[in-house]
């Protein structure tokens, strides 16, 4: 393998043999040879400016050798280093001259660099007819590693312009050849560009897949890559995760910058931002990053770039709700820029013009562009698509035709429902419905303002929780996952011996990575449904979430449900019960949630201030932060409620409210559902009683209490003649305790909890052997059919996605778990341990959780500290 052959398989070993070279006394053409090896490793290592010194002084060296190809040669891949250096214009005229110096085999190789240059402008018209001549003479001269080379660049051109079939069929050829070819790192190219394909068809978990194997193989070659940053963060950000592409985005554009690296690449990356930080709702910093990028694209003069950068400065000044006549007319000139070059992203810029005209009053204007950008529903990956069917739903609502808008928002959702079904991870499935919220949103006010309460139930069910009313996947057993969760918790055992103090302070950069490598593990779960085409969610999946409200009204009966929506920043309650459904008007949501923080906090203050003796003025701090919950989150709906069962379905973001507070719950039988849907479906599939497996027990350490309540129900329901499973002092490994738990009746848990709302899935319990996650969970064949967790914040959720939950109770419904008992905020360990007696006392007498908990609030209605532990319990699911 010659010199520059080795610098694109093995790079460390190229530069190691090249000074070698250079060391001794090389032949003027093997020292031209060497330096050029040296100036393409450096190159794809990003240290540019090195990188071209060597490239001239290897052109020099080529031209006093008297090899005229060797430095048509050189030249060339001087001229691409220059481009890479964002010297574009200098860099193709080194390439033009490369091209008409050269001759045979050299010529070839010039054509290609020529058109690899090309189609990285942007300019992937010219780029075709360089790249297409270039390959048909490598093939027919044998030349297989350069025809990989150049079929890989084609396919780049090809996804830009949309021909998704011919990019794969080049992507698999280049594959296969860098393979034969021994080309280690250009191998690892062509995964990653496997990934963009599978991105580019909306397989998130494809795409993810074949990103980690790239990154490991550049890992093992020492190579970094910015372009796989690049297409990773678009992943993320298809995936409904912001923040965590904001994160690697930035640094990567803090590597870019500490590196003498490729101010080429530094532009991507911040475009790449700009995406990220639209997406977590920071449209100011997306406007900034997406202004640096483009004055950077048109200094290396990447038009095709620049023009994309500028959609996204488009896009982030309507996120900012400042529509103009400028941002229009820079949003018109856009869409022609694009059309010009037959971008992919035409149909969103298409979509931001017609609704930045909107918001100008331009009605026809705004018609005209929403419906061609509704001309792509039909065909095309499912985000496009979904996209196309919001500007059909726009284009109707502004059209005044709300039978077509409320039809178009179906049928987005639907094809949001699709694309979910790839996706086997818990939490992608719950942050992807991002990507539906806006047509979900535009039914329920559709709904709202027709003043049909049945028909705004039904829109809130259909994208409330959806991710938790599809039984989670399990997959055959994942002994590398398994693993992972080992390490992490042998990582964390002093923590779970009690040292609570010491969180993180023991290689937190460890602890980050073994969290990284668990999630990312995670997020490559496929799931049940295929996602390729339009039509896939007219089959039997969709019938799987279908909602009835007539089913929902059968079974709650003569009790009450209900449902809290917000519509454009207003709370609104939806009373189900007696064959009915009506609506009343609550608070705002942002009070809503400045009165949940505030009264979390009294809960807190109390858990940690008081002992068990009584006081009036205590008493009375919870009844006022009761009564002022009730009055935002409720409103005149609490005057609805009778002594009957209650179920309350609040949004994500209200979940973590301590619902015993509120007047007209406290001495109510009440639970809470994520969805409506959910509760349905949990009551019409619960286990009955005594026929499941055993009650099983376990204590955790470190608790103040030490689990007391833990060995006196074990003796309770022992004297029951029962055969409890008892875990602790030693034997509550989370190994045991899955076993224990999987297919259990009734399982206890005391045990200290800790809530993640950086990353709710590794919310935890700690046990004898570190904590058990949401991911271990995952792990079971069947939840128990009752679950009570004493311990702080169980019962904690974060919004995730449109209107999604993530938290450890939470995730066990979809397992088959009926009902769960959680506290919302920390709580007092040695309060809570005469509370779960009391609550157990009556569950062994036949009393169902959500009456049992009832109960137990009454007996100590007097009592502030235990009232209000009490009262930072909730039953969960159809209790």
């Amino acid at each position: 393998m010659d010199l520059l052959q080795l610098a694109l398989s093995r790079p460390r070993e190229a530069l190691e043999r090249a000074r070698r070279v250079l060391d001794g006394t090389p032949s003027t053409q093997a020292a031209a040879a060497a330096h050029r090896a040296v100036g393409v490793v450096l190159r794809e290592f990003g240290d540019i400016d090195a990188a071209i010194a060597e490239l001239r002084l290897a052109r020099r060296l080529a031209g006093r050798a008297g090899d005229p190809g060797l430095e048509a040669d050189v030249l060339g891949t001087l001229g691409v280093a220059l481009t890479f250096a964002g010297r574009s214009v200098a860099g193709c005229h080194a390439l033009d001259a490369s091209v008409e110096r050269s001759e045979g085999r050299h010529h070839d190789r010039a054509l290609f660099r020529r058109g690899a240059v090309l189609a990285m402008l942007g300019r992937h018209r010219e780029a075709f007819f360089d790249l297409n001549n270039a390959i048909a003479a490598f093939h027919t001269a044998g030349d297989i590693v350069w025809e990989a080379r150049g079929r890989t660049d084609r396919a780049t051109c090809h996804l830009a312009v949309g021909q998704i079939r011919r990019a794969a069929s080049d992507l698999e050829i280049a594959e296969r050849l860098f393979l034969a070819g021994g080309q280690e790192l250009e191998s690892a190219d062509a995964v990653m560009n496997r990934g963009v394909l599978a991105l580019r068809i909306g397989d998130i978990p494809e795409a993810l897949a074949a990103f980690d194997e790239a990154s490991e193989r550049l890992s093992r070659l020492g190579t970094p890559d910015f372009d796989l940053t690049v297409h990773r963060c678009a992943a993320l950000l298809a995936g409904g995760l912001p923040r965590e592409a904001l994160q690697a985005v930035d640094a990567a554009v803090a590597g870019v910058e500490s590196m003498r690296c490729r101010p080429i690449k530094r532009a991507e990356l911040l475009l790449t931002a700009s995406h990220g930080a639209l997406a977590a709702g920071r449209p100011d910093v997306a406007a900034c990053r997406a202004a640096d990028a483009r004055r950077l694209f048109i200094r290396q003069g990447r038009s095709w770039w620049a023009a994309h950068a500028r959609l996204a400065e488009v896009r982030a000044g309507l996120a900012r709700n400042a529509p103009s006549g400028r941002l229009l007319r820079t949003a018109l000139q856009c869409v022609g820029d694009l059309r010009d070059q037959d971008s992919p992203e035409l149909p969103l810029a298409l979509l931001t013009t017609g609704r930045i005209a909107l918001a100008s009053g331009r009605r026809e204007l705004a018609g005209e562009y929403l419906r061609a950008a509704a001309s792509g529903r039909r065909r095309g990956p499912a985000l496009s698509r979904a996209l196309a069917w919001l500007a059909e739903a726009l284009e109707a609502e502004a059209d005044g035709d709300p039978r077509r808008m409320m039809r178009a928002c179906r049928r987005g959702l639907e094809v949001i429902d699709d694309y979910r079904s790839v996706l086997g991870s818990t939490e992608l499935r719950a942050q992807v419905t991002s990507h539906g919220a806006e047509l979900a949103a535009l039914g329920q006010r559709r709904a709202l303002q027709l003043g049909r309460p049945l028909l705004l139930l039904r829109w809130s069910e259909r994208w409330r929780s959806v991710a938790l009313d599809v039984p989670a996947v399990r997959p055959p057993p994942d002994e590398a996952l398994q693993a992972r969760l080992s390490k992490m918790r042998a990582h964390q055992t002093p923590l779970a011996r009690g040292a609570a103090d010491r969180v993180g302070r023991a290689s937190p950069t460890e602890t980050h990575r073994l969290e990284h490598e668990i999630r990312t593990h995670a997020w490559r779960a496929r799931g049940t449904g295929a996602g390729t085409g339009p039509r896939q969610q007219r089959g039997g999946r969709r019938a799987e979430r279908e909602f009835e409200p007539a089913d929902l009204l059968e079974e709650v009966g003569g009790g009450r449900l209900l449902e809290l929506i917000e519509v454009d920043g207003r709370l609104h309650v939806l009373r189900c019960g007696d064959g009915t459904v009506r609506r009343f008007s609550a608070g705002q949501m942002a009070e809503a949630v400045r009165e949940v923080t505030y009264t979390r906090f009294g809960l807190k203050r109390l858990a940690m201030r008081f002992t068990a003796t009584p006081d009036a003025a205590a008493v009375d701090e919870l009844v006022a932060l009761g009564e002022r919950l009730q009055r935002v989150l409720l409103g005149d709906a609490a005057a609805e409620l009778d002594e009957g069962p209650v179920v309350v379905v609040p949004p994500a973001r209200l979940h973590a409210v301590p619902w015993a507070l509120l007047p007209c719950l406290r001495g109510a039988e009440f639970s809470v559902a994520p969805s409506a849907s959910t509760w349905l479906r949990v009551r019409r599939t619960r286990r009955p009683e005594g026929g499941d497996g055993p009650t099983v027990l376990v204590r955790g350490p470190g608790l103040a209490s030490e689990g007391a309540e833990v060995p006196q129900l074990a003796e309770h329901y022992g004297a029951d003649g029962e055969r409890p499973v008892v875990l602790g002092g030693g034997s509550a490994t989370v190994p045991r305790v899955l076993e224990a738990i999987d297919g259990a009746g009734l399982v206890h848990i005391a045990a200290h909890g800790t809530f993640r709302d950086d990353s709710p899935l590794f919310s935890s319990l700690n046990l004898d052997d570190g904590p058990l996650t949401l991911y271990d969970l995952e792990q079971l064949r069947r939840g128990p059919r009752c679950v009570v967790l004493s311990s702080c914040e169980s019962g904690a959720v974060a919004p995730a996605g449109a209107d999604e939950i993530l938290g450890l109770a939470s995730s066990m419904l979809p397992l088959g778990t009926d009902s769960i008992v959680a506290s919302v905020v920390p709580v007092n360990d040695v309060a809570v341990v005469p509370l779960m007696l009391d609550l157990h006392r009556r569950l062994r007498a036949g009393l169902g959780v959500a009456a049992s908990l009832r109960d137990v609030r009454r007996n100590v209605a007097s009592d502030p500290l235990a009232l209000g532990t009490a009262c930072s319990f909730i039953g969960l699911g159809a209790c």
